[in-house]
């Protein structure tokens, strides 16, 4: 019997790859998203990966009748949680829209589920949790100390799924740190596109790669790392939806919560990532050096241990890979 998973924010970056694999898998999908920063045509873009008709609807997690709707239309099995906001520095300047979308959509889709008898879920988290390493690599158990409200609404919507499901022993949950989603489909028809300037590295130096920004500024140079710049890890975003998918049937086969980082373990370098893309795209990039951002830190890498041999998560794709496939991506995209 074919299993259906709900996605919320399904249209998205992240979303649209774990819809693709969650097919390829042998998934029924459903895809929720108010389309506030997904393309209008990605869901036109799935049917073509997929060769198959899409079923998505439109509609906001804070809207309560809507998702209710959607529940009795069709017979889910499990949700994974995506639609949220999560742009770090936006959060500071509106606290409230983050609250109020990442934590009452939340909660808004989990009395849902309670009320269709849907009680599996995956929940999209992030790494920022962790706040300041107290050691490197994080591991799961390494203490949350978020320092945004982003990073913060996270934390909240991670302690509500533990009260809840010490509440009620029906629902079981799988929470998802990761850390940093890079590239796009091998199929160039979906990947990151940001409607604004980007927030985060790869869409930035891949908007200067197609001459829309003149110049990547690197922020500092002078951090205790191999080449002065800030390390970070960077996953795949197919290699991120597998773990979605796994999650997901973890729960379903075996109904067993589970909280997991999800990364490679492997820390690259502003410079690395700039390097790799000159060598996908076949040219030099212009780059200046600005000053630190306030709260950057040297490096923030996962130990992806824990995925690993919990559910045989492995990122299989390195920083190249990530670096072509979104070049591939929005070559295609500007030239369509």
């Amino acid at each position: 019997m074919t299993r259906t998973i709900l996605l919320t924010g399904g249209a998205g970056y992240i979303g649209s790859h774990t819809y693709v694999e969650l097919k390829s898998a042998g998934f029924d999908v459903v895809i929720v998203d108010n389309f506030s920063n997904a393309r209008a045509d990605v869901i036109d873009r799935l049917a073509q990966i997929t060769d198959a008709p899409v079923t998505a609807h439109k509609g906001d997690v804070l809207d309560r009748t809507f998702l209710a709707s959607v529940f009795a239309r069709h017979p889910i099995d499990a949700v994974i949680h995506f639609a949220a906001k999560k742009a770090v520095g936006e959060s500071v300047e509106k606290p409230l829209d983050y609250f109020e979308t990442n934590c009452t959509g939340f909660s808004n889709v989990l009395m849902a589920m309670r009320d269709a008898n849907v009680f599996n879920v995956v929940f999209s988290s992030t790494a920022t949790v962790y706040g300041e390493p107290q050691s490197l690599p994080y591991t799961e158990d390494h203490r949350l100390a978020p320092v945004s409200p982003y990073a913060q609404s996270k934390v909240t919507c991670e302690t509500l799924l533990r009260q809840l499901k010490d509440s009620d022993p029906r629902w079981t949950y799988g929470i998802l740190r990761y850390f940093n989603p890079a590239g796009a489909h091998d199929s160039a028809l979906i990947g990151e596109d940001p409607n604004d300037i980007p927030n985060n590295l790869m869409p930035y130096i891949a908007k200067v790669a197609t001459g829309e920004l003149a110049q990547l500024t690197v922020f500092g140079d002078d951090y205790d790392t191999p080449d002065g710049t800030g390390v970070r890890d960077y996953i795949h975003v197919v290699d991120l939806a597998r773990g979605h998918v796994q999650s997901v049937a973890k729960l379903l086969d075996e109904q067993d919560t589970h909280v997991l980082n999800l990364g490679t373990g492997t820390g690259y370098s502003v410079f690395d990532m700039l390097r790799s893309y000159e060598r996908a795209c076949g040219k030099a990039l212009a780059y200046q050096i600005g000053p630190r951002r306030a709260g950057d830190i040297d490096c923030f890498y996962a130990d992806p241990t824990t995925a690993r041999d919990y559910l045989g998560f492995q990122a299989t794709r390195d920083l190249d890979d990530m670096c072509r496939s979104s070049w591939n991506w929005v070559s295609r995209l500007r030239n369509s």
